[in-house]
């Protein structure tokens, strides 16, 4: 298939198809008239690609996934490569957490000496 036709089945634009090539996570074949040429193959592994990407991981942290799927293995995350990512994303989530709770509890003795009779609600609204 075509640039267009992939990145319409994947839901992505060819700019970022071409990206992806430039970064060494695509591969395209060329034609003889010198178009892009893929296969069912790189389908996947654009899709393995943007589920991660939608979930806050990098291309950078996608290329694990992309090698262990170029392995032959039937899911981007069944090599210890992969899990190792997972562990690592994992671990800066829950910084990330402490980090917004910390902040959240601030905030939240701050509201409450500026507002002695205020209520505080989950979500942060007054009453």
């Amino acid at each position: 298939m075509r640039i267009g036709e992939l990145a319409r089945r994947a839901g992505v634009s060819t700019r970022a198809l071409r990206y992806y090539e430039q970064q060494g996570l695509l591969a395209a074949r060329r034609a003889t008239n010198g178009y892009r040429e893929y296969d069912e193959s790189d389908l996947r592994l654009v899709t393995e690609i943007r589920s991660l990407l939608t979930v806050g991981f990098t291309l950078e942290d996608a290329r694990p996934f992309v090698e262990c799927l170029r392995a032959g293995n039937r899911s981007g995350d069944a090599c210890p490569e992969s899990v190792e990512v997972y562990r690592r994303k994992l671990a800066e989530i829950d910084d990330q957490i402490r980090t917004l709770l910390a902040r959240r509890a601030e905030v939240a003795a701050q509201f409450a000496e500026a507002c002695p009779g205020c209520a505080l609600r989950t979500g942060g609204a007054r009453s």
